[in-house]
């Protein structure tokens, strides 16, 4: 999660970082621009203000032009800037340099028109640090007796303006990149602070999901809400548990306590059958039924228990324990004329050795059940990268797509299987088992026929063993 909403809340800061930035930065260089408007201005009035003593109609003026082309010079020579006073004709009146005339395109030309109109050119278009050629004009009129008589004409280099631009856009740049860098922190720690809570309680839904019904949130950080969830969540796990510890009490409870009427009923079904003639079919009908009830109670009651216990989880060869369960039933296997044969190679993983026994005895036992006589069921352990699988193929008749997607369901038998002993809790009792120690338990078809089981143990340490000082070996 926090990988999309991190991008978002990266966009979304960078994007009023930029609002911000762009319009400071072309206020910046507004601004500099402005202060180089204002300094040529004042230096264009003082021109204007020497130039108003120059007359041709008067005696001296030849003097004075003399001072104010030195002045101009003196001006270009330290400056670099071009400056001239031209009458309205266009005719220099002086200019430094001496062949510097007026524009006749271009910004000189339009300013020049403005301060013939006695105006001064007091917005000139913006220079930007990426126009190497650009150039301020500056115009301002030479007012004599109420009348513009001339104009005063700076042109200036643009270098120092547009490097002053450029090193404040470096500042505002490097104060956006810091902001920005602030502002990537905070939104790690927000997001992190926001995110932690749903983290904690995404992992305590799995484990709850897996069987760790005893794992809780602490809702001891991040926003108020997800506080509030947690609280909420803990006190719905604590009554889904309580729940379900009071279903595999009434479980255990019934099944225990069915037992000792139904053997009794068996017995007196005994006792009864010894007055009947013999191979009376209802008196056989009677004890088979019985026999399958005490079946299922015994069967609800491992049930109860594989759901109620912890498994204890340790470094098990899985390969001799497989090849021992194999050894167990091969004699009942020979019995029905059924080859049950291992392949159980030394490979070892993390399980609980007497769930794992127990789920490998209720796999094979339905395996054989199904099998006929003259075929064979294979026990293969194959070793993998993160878990150990034990498969069991069998060439019964199989399943169908259909039966394949509800099998291991609690009671499910196929419709073609019900006069075959059995509860249909078998595999159902494997599947807890295998589910709390972290493995688990697939069917697929086996080619040509028959049904493929896979058993599988995680091969690495699970994290509560981990916690507790075990080691891989």
């Amino acid at each position: 999660m926090r990988t999309r909403l991190l991008p978002l809340l990266i966009v979304l800061m960078a994007g009023v970082l930029l609002a911000l930035g762009f319009p400071l930065a072309a206020s910046l260089a507004a601004s500099e621009q402005q202060r180089v408007v204002v300094d040529r201005l004042d230096d264009a009035a003082r021109f204007a203000a020497l130039a108003q003593f120059v007359d041709e109609r008067r005696f001296g003026t030849d003097e004075r032009r003399a001072v104010l082309g030195g002045e101009l010079a003196s001006y270009h020579d330290v400056y670099d800037i071009r400056a001239g006073i031209f009458y309205r004709d266009n005719r220099a009146m002086a200019a430094a340099p001496e062949d510097w005339v007026v524009p006749y395109d271009g910004e000189g030309r339009r300013a020049f028109g403005e301060a013939l109109l006695g105006r001064r050119s007091h917005d000139p278009p913006q220079v930007w640090p990426w126009q190497p050629d650009a150039r301020l004009t500056i115009a301002s009129p030479v007012v004599r007796d109420g009348d513009v008589v001339a104009v005063v004409v700076t042109d200036s280099p643009t270098g120092q303006l547009r490097s002053r631009i450029l090193r404040g856009w470096l500042l505002i740049f490097a104060g956006e990149a810091a902001a920005m860098l602030l502002a990537v922190g905070a939104a790690f720690r927000l997001t992190g602070w926001v995110l932690r809570p749903v983290r904690v309680l995404d992992a305590v839904t799995h484990d709850i999901a897996t069987g760790r019904m005893n794992s809780r949130v602490a809702a001891t950080g991040g926003p108020p809400e997800l506080r509030r969830l947690a609280r909420s969540f803990n006190e719905m796990a604590d009554n889904v548990e309580e729940a379900l510890e009071q279903q595999r009490a009434f479980v255990a409870d019934a099944s225990h306590q069915l037992r000792n009427p139904l053997a009794a009923l068996l017995l007196r079904i005994e006792l009864l059958a010894l007055e009947l003639p013999e191979g009376n079919e209802e008196i056989a009908s009677v004890r088979t039924e019985g026999k399958r009830l005490a079946q299922v109670l015994d069967d609800l009651l491992d049930l109860a228990l594989a759901e109620h216990a912890a498994a204890e989880l340790r470094l098990t060869d899985v390969g001799a324990l497989t090849a021992e369960r194999v050894a167990s039933w091969r004699p009942v296997a020979e019995d029905k004329g059924v080859a049950l044969k291992g392949e159980c190679g030394a490979v070892t993983a993390w399980a609980d050795p007497v769930a794992l026994s127990s789920a490998l005895d209720a796999v094979i036992d339905n395996a054989l059940k199904f099998t006929p006589a003259g075929e064979e069921v294979t026990v293969t352990v194959v070793p993998g990268r993160t878990d150990v699988a034990v498969v069991v193929a069998d060439h019964g008749p199989g399943l169908t797509d259909e039966e394949l997607c509800r099998i291991g369901d609690r009671f499910w038998r196929s419709g073609r299987h019900q006069n075959v002993k059995g509860s249909g809790l078998g595999l159902s009792i494997a599947r807890v088992l295998l589910t709390a120690g972290g493995g688990g338990v697939a069917f697929t078809p086996n080619a040509p026929h028959g049904l493929r089981v896979t058993v599988t143990v995680p091969r690495h340490a699970p994290a509560e063993a981990q916690d507790q000082g075990f080691t891989e070996r």
